[in-house]
């Protein structure tokens, strides 16, 4: 019983994962109000190797339509506004000197139709994630159930464990879902 436990325990540490790699996404889709979070996913061309901006710079919000982006490097500003403006965001980053601005334009009904769309595919990211994890609980109790340590019956009773667990997660990731398309929708 206590394999089932540790089986448990992993599965649900993963899940949570999936949930917090949704939430970070999530928080990089743009609602009309500006926030660092917004360029965290953004990867910059950086010596050789690709690396997350905020490894190269430093991002601030001045003002609920602007966000700033102090570049450290100054040899690394271009590598920065092409990948602010290839991040797939819709923004257009304005540098001046070692400071990037970006300006946050007006959500247009087409860019949040855009963005609920991009909303969706991270939600069914994260669905496709914690199935996996479901998938991978079933296996290793096929596994126990192969080496007669638990019976069938307590396997079975432990894939109904793993399947509730699933879909509490499965409830929680359509939850952050609606939530963000509610808050896109709404600005």
């Amino acid at each position: 019983m206590a394999d089932f436990a540790d089986i448990k325990s992993d599965l649900t540490r993963r899940m949570d994962g999936a949930l917090d790699a949704l939430k970070r996404e999530f928080g990089g889709l743009r609602t009309g109000r500006a926030s660092p979070a917004l360029l965290e996913p953004v990867k910059v061309e950086c010596y050789g190797s690709l690396m997350p901006i905020n490894q190269v710079a430093t991002i601030a919000v001045p003002e609920a339509r602007m966000i700033t982006v102090q570049v450290w490097d100054r040899s690394m500003i271009n590598s920065v506004v092409a990948a602010v403006r290839d991040c797939g965001l819709g923004l257009n980053p304005q540098p001046d000197g070692q400071l990037i601005r970006v300006p946050l334009p007006v959500l247009t009904e087409e860019r949040r139709i855009e963005l609920v769309k991009a909303a969706n595919k991270y939600a069914e990211g994260a669905r496709i994630a914690v199935r996996g994890v479901r998938r991978d609980g079933m296996e290793q109790l096929k596994a126990l159930l192969k080496k007669s340590e638990i019976s069938e019956d307590e396997e079975r009773n432990h894939a109904d464990e793993v399947q509730k667990l699933t879909d509490g997660y499965i409830k929680r990731i359509d939850d952050a879902f609606a939530e963000k398309e509610k808050d896109i929708r709404q600005v």
